[in-house]
Formats: structure tokens, C-alpha cells, sequence
């Protein structure tokens, strides 16, 4: 059942979490409680006020249903549940089904190109429409009861290798949406505001610098900082390239501001091709979410030559101490903490195996942890406010790199992958070396509190709950009820395939459900060869 607010305020939980939760919790009292944005809330803590499910009972879960895609695929998509829907993609596929059956309710497939990676990472739904965006370069919008497309406005060129794996968010008639592929050479990052209703492009924010050369699709937003292409010192002829976006945003809709994770400057493992700081990659860039104007950016790897993107959304939230804090978890394999109100970073803690950091990347060879597929990928922290901790899945996957002659480098023709090695973005380790770390950190102090380690990686999204309990999977397909407050299992199950999307956990009126992504297949993770699935657990 819901949690209500004398329950809340017997538990000593403050209601000034974060913008728009305490709101929420205002109407927990209801029975449906739904998960309507890629990180439940606009502002990414991925706490869910349901109890129905908790310490004392966790042990009796069982798997209700399962809907199965049939396609074997790069299954990550978050998964949405609003109004008695629940959503969620594939590459080319978007669908609704029921939350407490699985039983389809609409399916729409567009027969586009595969990307390498096969990767949609979910949806947006906002006033009854249904957003998300396409590797041939488009976004579309959906009826969310038929499925019907009201809409397409093309914001990327497929043709240079950009695409749109990550979810869009959606507020006040705005959709929130970018592209990625800033490793192939001459691609930038961008993100856009389009217009709910209608599709049109409201706003335009470069990443990185633009050139005279690069395409204008929509008004420019303004503001970006006065020394921003200066800190690319780029040889001739090569182009600025990076800051691509891979992931979903995080919204204060209290202050209008967009949180956007910004991806890698490229060459990816060749800095000395491209010395400078390389804004605004591999930070956290703050837009005012109406007109797109420049606000702050928090950059958190500069000169970034190990493929650490700022990887995913971060979360906003406030201390039990009263203090405004922004996590990030990059794939740097590090936690950081920022006041909000000060913008100064308050701690920067290791959360998976972190090594060979600052040794230089050479032709003849340089192993670093975490790899270009380590750290945090792209679901971000969560923040549990029973517990007043910071959650985070880590992979702990190390890489090595042989990087190419500066000729070589600069041979490669625009379009194209672009990392500045012949072992193409890195020999990982073999996966009987590889983990994955489930860690529980004090938001007010850094302290680490608890941590478990999984055999396999942890890319599942993580969900706290007032039920004193945090749901998370790994990739080995091993799905985890850990204890809140001291991370021991109190139940798991193995779902059949590894397990990199959406994890949440919702009540429509009939009972606290969990959905689970499972079975992502993918060319670059190691992982059982299955048709992606979402699974259906309950108490009855």
C-alpha cells in the first residue's frame, strides 16, 4: 500500500526531499502510486514511496507474468508506468502493455537501420502522448492509448553515425532530447526542447563548439561559456568532436533548470590531438530548461582520455541535514557530491576498482580500471531518504589501450569511429576478472556504509523504497531485494537474462508490482544470448 504522510513523518522523513517529491508524497495516500519519468521523478532520485513490499516479507516474491519482445537485442530501455500503461522500446519497437498482466496493448515497430549497439534506452509520456527517439536520426511522438505517431521532427544525421539511444524527459509542453554518437569524428553533441504538441524545435544547445559548418536545426540557445572553444586546442584539421548524449536529463522544476550528462571529447584515448579542458564533455552542463540559455556546468573529467562520459542523469535531493545536493556517478568509478546552493563539490569517493588513472596512453599498451565499459553507465545514483543514502551500481571492468600514431589518427575520415586505437574502444579483461558493486554511501558525509559485490556487473537502474528495501539486477540476470539499511539479500532470483534497464516498482490500485528489463544481448557485453523480457514480480 501507499505511504502516508503520518507515516512519512513517524519514519522523521523530511518532505523537502527534493523539488516536486514532497508533492507526491503530499497525495501517497492514494493507492496508485505510478512511474512516469525515466528516473520516476524529474529530478533522478529514484525513490518510490510504496511499503506494501518490505524487510519482512521480500522472501515471498514470485514472478507474476512476463512479456516477451522476441527480439534479441540491446534491451536497456527504462520502463514507464503511468495512468495503467506501462512503457517501454527497443531499437525499432515501442510498446504498451498492462502493468499487472503484461497482456500488449499496443505495439509500434519502425523498420529502421540497427546501430551496432541495437540501443533505445525509453520513453517520455506527458499529457497522454508518448516520446522517444530513433537511431535513423528522427523523434516521434505516440498517442499513448493507440500508438498512433502524431509526429516526426529529425534532430540527428545517421548518416555521420549519430543517433538517439537516450530517453527523453518531458515538462510544461517540452520534450527534452539529444544526440549521441560524438565518437565518430565530426560529430557533436546537442540537446533539444521540442514542443510537446506539435514537434517543433523550441531550442538548440552545442555540447561542444560549433563550427560555421555545423547544421542549425532549430533557434540557438544562448550563453555558452566565453571560453569554451578556447579550451579545444585541436590540431589543423581536426575537427572539435564529442559531448555526445547517451542517456536521460534530470529537471528542477521548482528553478526551470535542465541537467544534462554530457558524453567524451574524441579522439577518445589521443588527448595530445586535442590539449585543452575539451568543454563542455564529460560534465554536467545546466540549461534553463524554457529557453536552453547557458546556466553553470560542472565538468567532471577534464581532458577526458579514457572514455568517461558523464554517463548518466544525475539525482537532486535533499539531506535529512537540510543540505541541496547533486550526486553524479560517471564511468569514472568515483561518487560525487556537489552543494547545489554553492556549487562546490563536497566529496569524490571511489565506488568500484579505480587504477592506472593518471598513466599515459601509449602505442605500446596501457591497462586502466575502470575501462571504457566500466564505472557507471547509464543509470545513475539513487537517493533513499529512510536511510539517507546515496545508491550506486558500478561495473568493475578494466581496459587496455594501444593508442595509434598521431598519423594514423588524423587519417581517419570524418564520420567514422574515432577513438585513437587499433584495439577500437579497448581490450577488456576477461569477464571471469570482471564484477560489479552495489554501494551505499552517507549523502551528508561520503562515508561508505555498506557494499555487495556481485559476480557480474550492476547496470540495472536502482530503486529505493519505503519499504526499506533497494531493487537492483545484474548482468549475469540475478535480480536483488537488498535491506536498506544494512544490504543484505533478503531475496533474489535469477530472471534469465542480464539484466542493464529499468528496474521500478509501481501500484496501479491492484497491489505493489516490480517490472524488471531483462536480457539485454549485446556485441560489446558478454552476456547469455536471450530475447529481452519484461518481468512481472509480486506478492500475489
Amino acid at each position: 500500500m501507499a505511504l502516508s504522510i503520518r507515516d512519512v513523518r513517524g519514519a522523521g522523513i523530511a518532505l523537502m526531499l527534493v523539488p516536486g517529491l514532497a508533492s507526491e508524497m503530499s497525495n501517497a495516500q492514494a493507492a496508485q502510486v505510478d512511474w512516469p519519468s525515466y528516473n520516476r521523478t524529474l529530478t533522478s532520485e529514484r525513490f518510490v514511496p510504496l511499503n506494501q513490499i518490505d524487510t519482512t516479507n521480500a522472501q515471498s516474491l514470485k514472478v507474476l507474468c512476463t512479456y516477451d519482445t522476441k527480439q534479441m537485442t540491446g534491451f536497456q530501455t527504462g520502463l514507464l508506468q503511468v495512468d495503467g500503461a506501462l512503457f517501454a522500446s527497443t531499437e525499432q519497437d515501442t510498446f504498451s502493455i498492462d502493468p499487472n498482466t503484461c497482456q500488449e496493448k499496443w505495439r509500434d515497430h519502425q523498420e529502421i537501420p540497427h546501430s551496432m549497439l541495437q540501443v533505445n534506452r525509453g520513453v517520455a509520456v506527458l499529457d497522454g502522448h508518448v516520446f522517444r527517439g530513433f537511431n535513423d536520426g528522427q523523434v516521434r511522438a505516440f498517442d499513448a492509448k493507440s500508438g498512433k505517431i502524431l509526429w516526426t521532427t529529425p534532430i540527428a544525421d545517421a548518416a555521420k553515425g549519430e543517433s538517439i539511444p537516450a530517453s527523453p524527459i518531458a515538462w510544461n509542453g517540452l520534450v527534452f532530447i539529444g544526440n549521441a554518437g560524438g565518437d565518430n569524428k565530426g560529430v557533436k553533441g546537442r540537446i533539444y526542447a521540442l514542443d510537446a504538441a506539435t514537434g517543433k524545435i523550441v531550442w538548440e544547445f552545442y555540447l561542444v563548439p560549433r563550427g560555421p559548418e555545423d547544421t542549425l536545426r532549430g533557434p540557438e540557445a544562448k550563453g555558452a561559456p566565453v571560453d569554451m572553444r578556447a579550451s579545444w586546442k585541436n590540431a589543423s584539421g581536426s575537427p572539435i568532436t564529442g559531448g555526445g548524449v547517451w542517456t536521460s536529463y534530470t529537471l528542477d522544476p521548482t528553478k526551470g533548470l535542465l541537467y544534462v550528462p554530457g558524453g567524451n571529447p574524441a579522439p577518445d584515448f589521443v588527448g595530445e590531438e586535442r590539449e585543452g579542458a575539451n568543454l563542455l564533455t564529460s560534465s554536467i552542463v545546466v540549461l534553463d530548461a524554457k529557453t536552453g540559455t547557458y546556466k553553470r556546468h560542472f565538468q567532471i573529467v577534464k581532458h577526458d582520455f579514457h572514455d568517461w562520459d558523464a554517463s548518466t542523469a544525475p539525482a537532486l535531493f535533499t539531506t535529512k541535514s537540510g543540505k541541496h545536493l547533486m550526486a553524479v556517478a560517471p564511468k569514472d568509478g568515483h561518487l560525487y557530491a556537489f552543494d547545489i546552493a554553492t556549487d562546490r563539490l563536497l566529496y569524490r569517493r571511489p565506488v568500484t576498482t579505480v587504477a592506472n588513472a593518471k598513466a599515459p596512453l601509449t602505442t605500446s599498451g596501457t591497462r586502466f580500471c575502470p575501462g571504457s565499459q566500466g564505472g557507471a553507465e547509464w543509470n545513475g545514483p539513487a537517493y533513499d531518504p529512510t536511510t539517507d543514502l546515496i545508491l550506486t551500481g558500478e561495473v568493475d571492468w578494466c581496459t587496455t589501450i594501444h593508442t595509434d600514431p598521431l598519423t594514423l589518427v588524423r587519417s581517419v575520415p570524418l564520420a567514422q569511429p574515432w577513438s585513437g586505437s587499433k584495439d577500437g574502444f579497448g581490450v577488456m579483461d576477461n569477464t571471469s576478472d570482471w564484477a560489479g558493486w552495489l554501494i551505499a554511501t552517507d549523502a551528508a558525509t561520503g562515508t561508505k556504509k555498506w557494499q555487495f559485490k556481485s559476480p557480474y556487473p550492476i547496470m540495472s537502474g536502482v530503486t529505493p523504497t519505503s519499504g526499506r528495501i533497494v531493487l537492483a539486477g545484474d548482468m549475469g540476470g540475478n535480480f536483488y531485494v537488498f535491506d536498506a539499511a544494512q544490504g543484505k539479500v533478503l531475496w533474489s532470483q535469477n530472471l534469465g537474462g542480464a539484466i542493464a534497464g529499468g528496474v521500478i516498482t509501481y501500484d496501479t490500485g491492484a497491489g505493489q508490482k516490480i517490472a524488471v528489463a531483462a536480457g539485454m544481448t549485446s556485441p560489446i557485453w558478454p552476456t547469455a544470448k536471450v530475447t529481452g523480457k519484461i518481468v512481472l514480480l509480486g506478492l500475489h
